[in-house]
């Protein structure tokens, strides 16, 4: 996989309110993951949090999503607070 096979939901994401325009993608194992990073000044930005949270997740409780939608933070001791870490 190169950068041109996530083009589509890197311009995807990016319509999406408060999702800033850097955004990083690989493999790993098989797999692949996206990083990307929220605006959290944005008004929706918890809301866009929560409805990403939801689909990624638990869309389907019969049928399961084969992703996994995970926010992630330095841990507290380094975390300078949300304008600087989050």
């Amino acid at each position: 996989m190169n950068k041109d096979d996530f083009e589509e939901l890197f311009q995807f994401l990016k319509s999406v309110p408060s999702i800033k325009e850097s955004m990083a993608s690989g493999m790993d194992k098989g797999l692949w993951w996206v990083k990307f990073q929220i605006n959290i000044d944005h008004p929706l930005a918890w809301n866009v949090v929560q409805e990403m949270g939801y689909i990624l997740n638990y869309l389907s409780l019969e049928e399961r999503l084969p992703t996994v939608f995970k926010p992630v933070s330095p841990p507290p001791y380094l975390n300078g607070g949300p304008k600087e870490f989050l």
